[in-house]
């Protein structure tokens, strides 16, 4: 369903200097201009997922789980290696990313749907279904600016979900909105697994993780730590974060 094969992310964080005055400043100075410093957010990354695995991305903030989601998800491309993904891919990676703030929810509703690839027909259809869902009936016809981030999450993962997806990528949105949202997204994305939807799911809350998936990839500084059994795996994850 999902191949990765030896992918390496590369940022550059190294610091041009732009202007005329910065030029002839260092120039007067014979100030060096400063090297390229590159950060490896993924280094030699290789796994395989099967059709309707449940999979869990565990490591610290800058492991690269992120880097990784959006990767399968083809928002980015690697610096090298190469992804095989046999499968529609919905990915809920910064929900409500793709919003425009300065339109309503309803509008919302039809503009982030398109970009999903649903038709005005079906996002017609639906529209009751996606608007229960969200809760958020009450407000359809406010800017998405007054909106706070639970209400645009709520919003974007009611939309996401509208549909049954072959490939689920999911970073932290069980984490979002009130705990009766949190607990009403849990449930639908059970259903999605039921269903024999594969899922690649990042979430710190390691309870979240053992709950949901039957295996996990423990990723540190961009390289895979080990990958196996959910429940082993992250009990070696915690005791290496306390130790």
């Amino acid at each position: 369903m999902i191949t990765v094969n030896n992918v390496s992310m590369k940022y550059d964080l190294g610091i041009e200097d732009y202007s005329f005055k910065e030029a002839f400043i260092n120039l007067l100075s014979f100030k060096k201009r400063k090297k390229k410093e590159y950060f490896m957010a993924l280094d030699n990354v290789t796994f395989h997922i099967k059709k309707g695995e449940v999979i869990g991305l565990i490591g610290a903030n800058g492991a690269g789980k992120s880097t990784l989601l959006k990767i399968v998800s083809g928002v980015m491309k690697p610096t090298s290696g190469s992804i095989q993904v046999n499968g529609v891919v919905s990915p809920m990676i910064e929900l409500g990313a793709g919003f425009d703030l300065e339109l309503t929810a309803r509008e919302n509703i039809y503009l982030n749907g398109a970009v999903m690839g649903y038709s005005k027909k079906f996002l017609e259809e639906k529209f009751d279904e996606i608007v229960e869902f969200s809760e958020l009936v009450d407000f359809l016809d406010v800017p998405v600016k007054n909106f706070s981030s639970g209400m645009i999450a709520k919003l974007a993962f009611s939309i996401a979900t509208i549909v049954n997806p072959e490939i689920l990528i999911v970073d932290e949105i069980l984490s979002v909105g009130d705990i009766k949202f949190q607990e009403k997204s849990k449930n639908k994305m059970m259903e999605l697994i039921k269903g024999g939807t594969t899922v690649l799911y990042v979430s710190h809350s390691l309870e979240s993780i053992k709950e949901i998936c039957s295996k996990v990839i423990w990723l540190d500084h961009g390289k895979i730590v080990e990958i196996g059994n959910a429940n082993k795996v992250c009990d070696k994850y915690f005791k290496r974060q306390m130790s």
